[in-house]
């Protein structure tokens, strides 16, 4: 493991003294390039540091011990400490998702349950809305298409982060654990005997693709125009502004009619399916090197479920790494820090272990 520190800390050397030559801010792609390395090496080094003057420090508590008792405990606290260093270091040096600095689109799709489905689904669309005021991320509606009594059949938006953030901090960093089946369980609006029902709607996550990450040949798209159709301003039913694109060559298609302008709905769409053919090029290759990274599921099928939202008795259950509290309704109010973080620490320990095992 340490040797594979001091090569970093020479290629971060080596950053520092290009980023210095004012030459090389004439090409602003590579000072880019560069700043975002030199940044993630950066918390590489300066935990090597801490851990090497960790190490020399218990070096002179043990000395200082050997004369007085009361520097004992010293080595105890320092001793702890190197080794929550050790952890950190492990952990940084576990390859990171390139993709964790990316913002992100977000869709949720009403499943089993009918117009209870559609009603949790705009739940489950709030909840993400509120996490991410929370946090101080910005987002933007690209498409909805509502359901009778207010929820929706499906609806997809843009989850965007502070301009400056930690390296690997970005959106998709925390919310790339939300894709996949969200069930609940509760009483409907629409039911009247008070039985309780289970249904279900999914959540895709996608990062979002810039136009230099995928390249999309005009040709391979056939772009449909149609009327507008759902609650709306006055355009809606009268001018052809939504937009279908079909991408010939992976049969992907992508809607959106959500705003009064056709030039909108199709960048909109467009955007959308730059994302998601970023992730399937980015799953092909996962495949392809047998990574072992957990797929996001893409039926809504109520027994596929990542999580559970249990009303009467205000549980959350993520199924994938056991966790469990008794707070649904502040996790639906946008508290959902615990229960990503609990998925964040998992996927850091299955990381952890594979990584030794194959040291």
């Amino acid at each position: 493991m340490f040797e594979a520190v001091e090569e970093l800390i020479g290629e971060h050397a080596d950053l520092e003294k290009q980023l210095a030559d004012p030459a090389v801010h004439a090409d602003q792609a590579n000072a880019r390039r560069l700043n975002k390395r030199y940044a993630e090496l950066t918390p590489i080094v300066g935990a090597y540091r801490s851990w090497r003057q960790t190490g020399d420090d218990i070096d002179t508590a043990r000395e200082l011990a050997a004369d007085d008792p009361d520097f004992a405990a010293e080595v105890k606290e320092l001793e702890k400490q190197r080794e929550e260093l050790t952890d950190r270091l492990r952990l940084l040096l576990v390859p990171r998702d390139p993709s964790d600095d990316k913002d992100v689109i977000l869709e949720v799709k009403a499943g089993e349950g009918g117009e209870e489905s559609a009603l949790f689904a705009g739940d489950l669309l709030r909840m993400y809305l509120r996490y991410a005021e929370r946090v101080g991320w910005k987002t933007e509606i690209l498409d909805a298409n509502e359901s009778d009594l207010g929820g929706y059949k499906d609806v997809q938006v843009a989850v965007k982060a502070k301009a400056s953030h930690e390296p690997g901090q970005g959106v998709w960093a925390r919310l790339k654990y939300e894709g996949g089946v969200h069930r609940v369980q509760r009483v409907p609006a629409t039911e009247s005997q008070g039985r309780i029902h289970t249904s279900a709607a999914g959540v895709l996550v996608t990062p979002e693709a810039e136009e230099v990450d995928v390249e999309i040949n005009p040709n391979d798209l056939r772009i449909d125009v149609y009327r507008s159709s759902g609650p709306g301003g006055q355009s809606v039913n009268t001018t052809d502004s939504a937009v279908r694109i079909t991408h010939l060559p992976s049969g992907l298609v992508v809607s959106c009619q959500n705003e009064k302008s056709q030039l909108q709905n199709k960048e909109s769409a467009m955007r959308i399916l730059r994302s998601r053919l970023l992730a399937a090029a980015q799953e092909e290759a996962e495949r392809e090197a047998s990574d072992a990274r957990r797929s996001q599921v893409r039926t809504v099928d109520r027994s596929e479920r990542i999580r559970t939202y249990n009303f009467p008795e205000n549980r959350i259950s993520d199924h994938r790494v056991g966790f469990k509290a008794y707070n649904l309704d502040q996790v639906l109010d946008g508290d959902l820090d615990a229960m990503i973080q609990a998925c964040v620490d998992a996927d850091s320990a299955a990381k952890l272990a594979a990584a030794a095992d194959a040291g």
